[in-house]
């Protein structure tokens, strides 16, 4: 399984993420544009994880409903992040942006780790 992968390349892109808007904050656009680079590889190795996992879902007929619901927010909290990067390195207001991410990551966080049998329980 590739859970545990998926969440920490979550975790890698939510510190990436973080460090990149300070950086856009700060006026360092150099640095955060190298972080954001590092974070748009770190996006391949979620939607690989992710993708893994989905099929294990489909494989074994659990909650397809919720797997896809979880799929397509996961692919939205990806873009409201890069959404929410642009803006920044543009000096654009970004609040609608993050709404939608905190909307995104909500319904994600709730179905990995709530609903769908793969979550925290699984892991111990």
């Amino acid at each position: 399984m590739t859970t545990h992968l998926h969440i920490t390349s979550w975790v890698l892109a939510f510190i990436l993420f973080g460090l990149a808007l300070m950086f856009y904050k700060q006026g360092k656009n150099k640095p955060a544009k190298i972080l954001q680079m590092i974070l748009r590889l770190d996006y391949l190795l979620i939607l690989y994880s992710g993708g893994d996992l989905i099929m294990y879902y489909f494989q074994q007929s659990f909650m397809l409903g919720e797997v896809i619901v979880k799929g397509l927010a996961g692919i939205w909290v990806i873009a409201a992040m890069e959404m929410i990067a642009g803006k920044y390195s543009k000096g654009k207001p970004v609040m609608g942006v993050w709404v939608q991410f905190a909307i995104a990551v909500l319904i994600v966080l709730v179905l990995g780790f709530g609903r769908l049998p793969f979550g925290l329980h699984f892991m111990s």
